[in-house]
């Protein structure tokens, strides 16, 4: 049973990568917990803790198409690497700022959004990646332990950040997390991938046009991308406003938000670990979107349930339907691409998947100040059910399939 969940580890470079992956991880969420909670004390809103996630997502969204266009024109390997250098001068330099005590909101908005930058160009290529670094018939399983590397990162992360936040400081989880950069960047440097691109004759425009023209021609999905972007727009709002649940809704503190943070991360682990022994490419259709309705139930049990303590059973079992959802749908955008169009193909299903957050987390941040953090997420919750079990209804089948 242990070999079948862990089959993408019999692979030397996806376990480097893996590695590095997790690493760098750990150390982006130990300054997520404490870039939330120091925008949500210097602010005292909850409008602009979505503003900084929205910074920090939204150029995933605007430049998704050009990413992808220079995801399969130049090698992938560089072009992350560029990435993460980008992303380790932006920690010190938010880490200088704070240690200095001249850290004002604005910086750290600012510094959210050329990461976003970063990442618009790194998350194509690393998608288009890790196909290459495993035979196709372990791809599944390989998304999967990759939702885990993450997710493991977002159990340890919030755990080391608390940690560092109340013991010595926000500057030394911005530090420990430029240094976590150095990890991935090694281990980049060390695989041999499978697939590198060859430069094309033909221009920016005429490449996003033949991604799209790909796109067109696979039957569902448009379907896939609107499923998409609503889960991220409405699902990933439990996770972006814990603070908001940490501080005003049950009254605690930065250790609050580390339990919360760490049991829902710890639910994703378990999905994903699900994932991977479930192994089979067969109905990932129906399976994602059951879970998207197990989602939205949970969302909305963990928004209303007055107990702490029996909203954290909620909140694990929406953090597990939520990977579960997200790893199926990405496992089958990616069985549809081919290696010559990966990173157009994962760019656009970016612009859905990964745009959703900036936008939902806008719009959720304005929502939960004008109505409290309970019924705008117990709502959203809702509307995620009603989509799943309507898709179900529907009996919508991918080509994947």
């Amino acid at each position: 049973m242990l070999r079948r969940i862990f089959t993408a580890f019999e692979y030397r470079d996806f376990r480097l990568m893996w590695a590095g992956a997790c690493t760098s991880s750990i150390g982006t969420w130990m300054q997520k917990l404490a870039q939330s909670w120091l925008v949500l004390q210097l602010s005292g809103s909850a409008f602009m803790l979505g503003l900084d996630a929205f910074l920090g997502e939204i150029p995933i969204f605007l430049l998704a198409l050009v990413a992808g266009v220079a995801a399969d024109r130049f090698d992938r390997r560089r072009l992350l690497i560029y990435s993460q250098l980008i992303q380790m001068t932006c920690a010190f330099t938010l880490a200088w700022l704070f240690a200095m005590g001249t850290v004002q909101v604005w910086h750290i908005l600012t510094l959210s959004f050329v990461v976003g930058v970063a990442q618009a160009f790194g998350a194509p290529a690393y998608q288009s990646l890790l196909p290459s670094l495993v035979p196709r018939e372990h791809l599944s399983n390989a998304i999967a332990m990759n939702s885990i590397q993450f997710n493991l990162a977002r159990v340890a992360g919030p755990a080391l950040g608390g940690f560092a936040l109340a013991n010595f400081g926000a500057a030394w989880c911005f530090g420990l997390n430029g240094l976590s950069y150095i990890a991935v960047i090694v281990s980049l440097l060390m695989i041999t991938t499978m697939f590198v691109p060859s430069p094309g004759k033909e221009s920016v425009l005429e490449s996003m046009r033949q991604g799209l023209r790909f796109i067109g021609r696979k039957p569902g999905v448009k379907t896939l991308i609107a499923v998409s972007f609503a889960s991220t727009s409405l699902g990933v709002s439990i996770v972006t406003f814990l603070p908001v649940f940490a501080k005003d809704v049950f009254g605690g503190n930065e250790a609050t938000y580390t339990i919360l943070l760490t049991v829902e991360a710890a639910g994703a682990i378990c999905g994903a670990l699900l994932v991977a022994f479930r192994g089979k490419t067969a109905h990932l259709w129906r399976d994602s979107m059951a879970s998207l309705a197990a989602l939205g139930a949970c969302m909305s049990a963990f928004a209303l349930m007055p107990s702490f303590y029996v909203g954290l059973v909620f909140l694990f079992f929406a953090g597990l339907a939520l990977i579960t959802c997200f790893a199926m749908m990405s496992s089958l955008i990616q069985f549809m691409a081919t290696d010559e169009m990966r990173g157009r193909v994962m760019s656009i299903y970016n612009i859905a998947f990964r745009g959703g957050m900036p936008i939902g987390s806008l719009i959720t941040g304005r929502l939960v100040e004008d109505f409290a953090a309970r019924p705008v997420i117990a709502g959203e919750g809702a509307i995620l059910v009603f989509i799943g079990l309507a898709l179900l209804a529907s009996n919508r089948r991918m080509l994947a399939e």
